[in-house]
């Protein structure tokens, strides 16, 4: 039975890519373009320019990927390409490593693996693209957009009716907050007072975006961090979740949801939605047909990475994670499909991606 639903979710959801992909050949994509920020679970292959042992392009990441490993942290698609799908693009929107030319009209990828809302998150892998990072990228990627169209009027006419993307915190506290060894966060501030804090420089960096033209945007909630099988491995006890991480991450998600209110009550010209995947983390995954959801489908190292050109599991739509973090293209398609268009209502707030696309705002009056 667990099979039979597991299938019929597979071919509903392929049915509805491909639909949406052949929309896209004989029509325009939902939004004109996508612009992407966030960590490994967005990371597309920014990461692999960069001085950081977070890096994963090599075998067998990307085994199930049409062009093999690029440097997204999966077995094949991310959440934010599948969502690429579902919008209608041609093409997954490129990184911003290596974007170039008109390309950048339909959106850049900024995410990195291992960045966080703080500057000093995921140094201790190496260089990273923390939030911060990201947006001075964006910055360069409009002024290119302002050279491509000519007029500043034209690229923030442009801008404003992209979808934005951003999903960060995770790194904060699963490499910051709870690695005490290499940072002083836990010592400076308890857990609550450390999800306000983030949520307050968070705030700034989500203004900053907005300024840059950005109205129509999804931030992600953080997920059931405590449940990955790094996270087990190390914090859990008798092989269960570590509850400390899950109620950190339950903690800064009260925060973002309050703070998306704020910015929705103050920024009238735009609307932010919050996708609860906290929540979508919490389905049973057996009736989907997951099999395994405490170690990942490759043979993982004490990064939580797979080793490189090593046999991964090779029934892989039954593992609902890839590595020690990341989830498979199979758990991908259901956070996605759920993003895209809400299952539940929990799933977000106040309203799915598919209806944000739908919206249409007056022109920001803002210089860039």
């Amino acid at each position: 039975m667990a099979r039979a639903m597991k299938f019929l979710v597979v071919v509903i959801s392929t049915f509805w890519v491909l639909s949406m992909q052949h929309s896209s050949v004989h029509g325009k994509p939902e939004v004109p373009c996508f612009f992407i920020f966030g960590d490994s679970l967005a990371d597309s292959g920014n990461n692999n320019v960069l001085n950081t042992t977070a890096k994963v392009n090599y075998q067998p990441y990307g085994i199930d990927f049409p062009y093999g490993p690029t440097g997204r942290f999966c077995n094949g698609r991310t959440t934010v390409d599948i969502i690429t799908d579902l919008l209608g693009f041609e093409n997954y929107i490129p990184p911003f490593a290596y974007a170039n030319g008109s390309a950048i009209l339909d959106g850049v990828n900024y995410a990195s693996g291992g960045a966080g809302i703080r500057r000093e998150t995921g140094i201790t892998a190496g260089t990273v693209l923390s939030m911060g990072k990201q947006l001075k990228n964006h910055r360069t990627t409009i002024r290119r957009i302002i050279n491509i169209l000519g007029k500043k009027s034209l690229a923030r006419t442009h801008l404003n009716k992209c979808l934005y993307s951003v999903g960060m915190g995770s790194n904060d506290y699963i490499n910051n907050y709870f690695l005490p060894q290499y940072y002083n966060t836990s010592q400076e501030y308890t857990v609550q007072e450390y999800a306000v804090v983030l949520i307050q420089q968070y705030s700034q960096q989500l203004l900053r975006l907005y300024e840059y033209g950005a109205k129509k945007v999804v931030l992600g909630g953080l997920g059931q961090i405590g449940c990955t099988p790094a996270a087990i491995s190390a914090y859990g006890t008798n092989g269960s979740c570590a509850e400390e991480l899950n109620y950190a991450a339950q903690l800064f998600n009260q925060q973002l949801i309050s703070l998306i209110d704020q910015l929705n009550s103050n920024l009238t010209d735009a609307k932010f939605i919050y996708v609860n995947n906290y929540e979508i983390a919490s389905i049973n995954v057996t009736a989907f047909g997951f099999t395994v959801s405490d170690v990942g489908c490759c043979t993982i190292n004490d990064g939580g990475l797979c080793y490189p050109d090593q046999t991964p599991c090779q029934n892989r739509t039954d593992y609902v994670f890839w590595d020690g973090f990341h989830p498979t293209e199979a758990y991908n398609v259901i956070t996605a499909n759920r993003t895209y268009s809400a299952y539940d209502p929990a799933d977000t707030y106040p309203m799915d991606v598919s209806h944000l696309v739908e919206l249409e705002f007056n022109p920001l009056v803002a210089e860039m």
